[in-house]
Formats: C-alpha cells, sequence, structure tokens
C-alpha cells in the first residue's frame, strides 16, 4: 500500500504566507478543541466547588507531561514523513506512520499502567491536601485508561498534518471537543436515567470523546490518506524505523516534557498559598493556552513546511517563513494582551464565585500574558529546530527555557511578593528564553544557507 500523492499538498512552492496561514487556520481551531477538554472541564466542575477545583488544578500538569509525550511522538513522526513526503519517497511515509503509531500505543499503555500505580505517591508529592486526593483519585483513574485513545490519533494526526492537510485534523478534534462539551453537564451532574458523577464524570465525558477522535482517525489513516498499513515489514524493519523515529522523537519527548514538568514545580510552589490560589493557576493555565492558540496552532503546522522544504534543500523559504511567523506572533500576543486585560474581571467570575481564587486569577491574566509574545518564539523556535533534524538544539532550549529562566524566576518572585512576584518572575523567564531561541534559530538558518 502507498500514499496517495493527490491526498498531499506541495509546501516546496508556492508564496510562503498564503500556504502558511491555509495550514494555521485550520490548526487554530484544533487547537481550541484540543484545550477545551480541560477547559469546558473546568468550567463545570468549578460548579462542584474549590475543592473539585483545586483537584483539577493539580491534574493539569500531569495530563500535561502525558500529552507532551504524545507531542513528542508526533514531532518524529511528522518530521519523517514529512521529509520523505518532500523527497518524493511515498512507500517509505506510509511504513514511517505505521511503525510510529505501533510504537505510540505501546509507550501509553506503558505510561498508563505506571501512573495508575502512582496517583497517590505522585499528587502527594506535588503537594495535594489529604481532603483534594480522593477527588484526584477518581479523575485520574479514569483519565489514565482512557488516555491511549487520545495520544495514538494525536500523533496520527500528526502524520495527517506531514502530507499539508491540515484541516481533516482539526475537523476530528472539533468532533471530539463537541462531544465531550455535550457528555459533561451529563455525567457531571446528571440527566434523566444518568446519575451524576461528580469530577469522576468529567474523565467519562472526555474518555467517551477520545473513543470517536480514535475511531475518525483510524478510518481517516487507513481508508483517505493510506498512512496505515497491515504488514509492518519485519521486526529488523521496525526496529530500525523506531531507532530513526526516537533519534528526533525521543529529544523531542523531553524538550516537550520540560514545560509540564515545570508547571508542576510551579503548581507545588503556588500550594503553599492554598488551594484557591491552585484552583486559580490551574484556570489560568487553561487560559493560557487559548490565549497562545494561534502560537500553538503554528507550532503545528509549521514543521512540516519546515521539514518538506528541507527534503527539497529549500532553505531559504524556511528562513523566510521562519521571520514573517515570529514578527506576526510579537504583534499578534500583544493585541491577546490588551484583550485579557480589559475581560479579566469578566472571566474571573464566569469560573469561580470565590473572591479569592477570582482575584488570583485576575492576578495571572494582568501579569503573565504580557509575555506570551516572546514565549511564542521559544516556543517556535524549539519547533522549528525539531523540524530541521536538530532535537539536542530543541532539548538544551527547553533545559534553559524552563529551569534556568521560567522556574527559578518565579520561585525568586515568590519569595520577595508572593504570588503576584511569582508570576512577574515566570514572565521574566519566558522573556529572556524567548530572545534566545529566536537569535538562536535565525542564526542557525542564517549559518546554513552561506
Amino acid at each position: 500500500m502507498v500514499v496517495d500523492p493527490s491526498n498531499q499538498q506541495n509546501l516546496l512552492t508556492g508564496p510562503v504566507a498564503p500556504l502558511l496561514r491555509t495550514m494555521t487556520i485550520p490548526m487554530c481551531y484544533a487547537v481550541v478543541a484540543m484545550n477545551s477538554y480541560f477547559l469546558v472541564d473546568t468550567f463545570f466542575v468549578g460548579l462542584l466547588g474549590t475543592t473539585q477545583l483545586a483537584a483539577l488544578g493539580f491534574c493539569v500538569p500531569v495530563a500535561m507531561i502525558v500529552g507532551a509525550i504524545g507531542v513528542g511522538l508526533g514531532i518524529g513522526t511528522s518530521a519523517n514523513v514529512a521529509r520523505s513526503i518532500g523527497a518524493g519517497k511515498h512507500h517509505e511515509a506510509a511504513r514511517i506512520s505505521t511503525h510510529s503509531l505501533l510504537l505510540t500505543f505501546l509507550v501509553v499503555v506503558l505510561i498508563s499502567a505506571v501512573g495508575v500505580l502512582s496517583i497517590g505517591s505522585l499528587f502527594t508529592a506535588m503537594g495535594a491536601p489529604s481532603d483534594v486526593m480522593p477527588f484526584i483519585r477518581d479523575y485520574m483513574l479514569i483519565w489514565y485508561l482512557a488516555v491511549v485513545l487520545f495520544v495514538v490519533p494525536q500523533v496520527g494526526n500528526a502524520a495527517m498534518r506531514a502530507t499539508g492537510d491540515t484541516f481533516t485534523p482539526s475537523r476530528i478534534m472539533i468532533g471530539g471537543a463537541l462531544v465531550n462539551v455535550a457528555l459533561d453537564p451529563i455525567f457531571i451532574f446528571g440527566f434523566g436515567p444518568i446519575p451524576g458523577y461528580g469530577l469522576q464524570g468529567a474523565a467519562l465525558a472526555t474518555a467517551l470523546s477520545w473513543s470517536f477522535v480514535f475511531a475518525a482517525s483510524f478510518y481517516v489513516l487507513r481508508f483517505r490518506k493510506r498512512l496505515i498499513e497491515y504488514r509492518l515489514g519485519g521486526l529488523a524493519s521496525l526496529l530500525e524505523s523506531w531507532r530513526h523515529h526516537l533519534r528526533i522523537s525521543a529529544p523531542a519527548i523531553m524538550a516537550n516534557m520540560f514545560t509540564p514538568i515545570a508547571l508542576s514545580m510551579l503548581t507545588a510552589i503556588i500550594a503553599s498559598y492554598g488551594p484557591q490560589a491552585v484552583a486559580a493557576y490551574g484556570v489560568g493555565q487553561r487560559i493560557e493556552h487559548l490565549a497562545i492558540l494561534v502560537v500553538l496552532a503554528l507550532s503545528t503546522s509549521l514543521p512540516p513546511f519546515i521539514s518538506q522544504n528541507l527534503g527539497g534543500d529549500r532553505l531559504e523559504r524556511v528562513a523566510e517563513a521562519l521571520h514573517k511567523v515570529i514578527r506576526f506572533v510579537l504583534i499578534w500576543q500583544m493585541v491577546v494582551y490588551v484583550s485579557l486585560v480589559l475581560c479579566a474581571p469578566f472571566i474571573a467570575r464566569m469560573f469561580t464565585s470565590d473572591p479569592e481564587v477570582a482575584r488570583v486569577i485576575r492576578l495571572f491574566l494582568y501579569i503573565l500574558p504580557l509575555s506570551y509574545g516572546l514565549q511564542g518564539v521559544a516556543i517556535l523556535s524549539n519547533s522549528s529546530f525539531n523540524a530541521l533534524h536538530e532535537p539536542k538544539f530543541a532539548v538544551l532550549l527547553s533545559v534553559v527555557r524552563s529551569f534556568m529562566c521560567y522556574v527559578p524566576l518565579a520561585y525568586i518572585g515568590s519569595v520577595l511578593d508572593g504570588v503576584a512576584g511569582l508570576f512577574a518572575g515566570a514572565a521574566l523567564g519566558n522573556v529572556l528564553s524567548g530572545t534566545l531561541g529566536g537569535v538562536w534559530v535565525s542564526r542557525y538558518i542564517a549559518n546554513h544557507l552561506r
């Protein structure tokens, strides 16, 4: 079975800006859909009470760590599939996609097993109080058992994007998000013969919506994109394919895990200020992902463009694309910041009736989003290095960003001025790491064009 070239978009020719715009706009909708899971959960769980909202706040960084593993595996898949397509090797692209999906399935099953066994010890280490732990356990047990239904399609969608098609994976993610929105209130509060399961109901709704995503992704990959083969090609071929895949995805996983690990460390620091602060920080993180949705969309649409042009030896197009994207992100995120500042009181009231939680949410929105432009530059620099098949640089940049800038400066800020100082320190970390990343990746490309 081979990849049908008619299902692919040629990214080696044509104006750069319109191509990126065509690829990125559908991914904006997909990013909204992906982040709506926790955002919708946060909204409905907030109606249950501060304790449940705090429990969900503790779950967010752990869920992000597992999601980061999926993103890393998807980066390796996208980089290799896109480069093969750019070089005209369509059968190789299908083989790489199939092997990547199998590897993802095995990795996530292992992670889920370890996760279920370590719920108590992990969240206790994160500072979760004893009255919050039962709610965390109810949510994460279901979440761990179902997460394979999300991560495998996440990697499959990366294979679709490698062909230049961002519209189809976007529609799949939007469909899953709509299912979650419909089921959340039913399973959380109950409806007709279905009893209300509280926080556990949010996890059940998410699991059912992921089932839809899994089925839809498999159908498209197998029957429309021809990116799944039933024949694996023998153990030697499989292991060789995994070796090439992990050369990019293993560092990418490390790089992407650093951010949620850093967030977990910040959650532990914030936990010392009480459950209201943790609840507010969890809400802030959900809002942040929507605030930088364009950046997140670009971080998934830009790599296929870079990798295809790398395979086609068109680095001058890569340089042009990166310059345009960075300039746009800096301007766009400033507009977003002004909008968040104006809407901060309304946003806080929408998620909670607790005055202390609302106060910290407003504080978050007044300070951290000011740095989202350069945070976006850091994210795009990281994804660009992976797409350029330089994962070691992506890992190094992530280390500097998370553990030499973001966390240390946030901690110093918290010592100096409590929660407000923590947010200010984190913002400064974004500014420093974004400046470094933008200069670094731009010079790298310029040196290889000489």
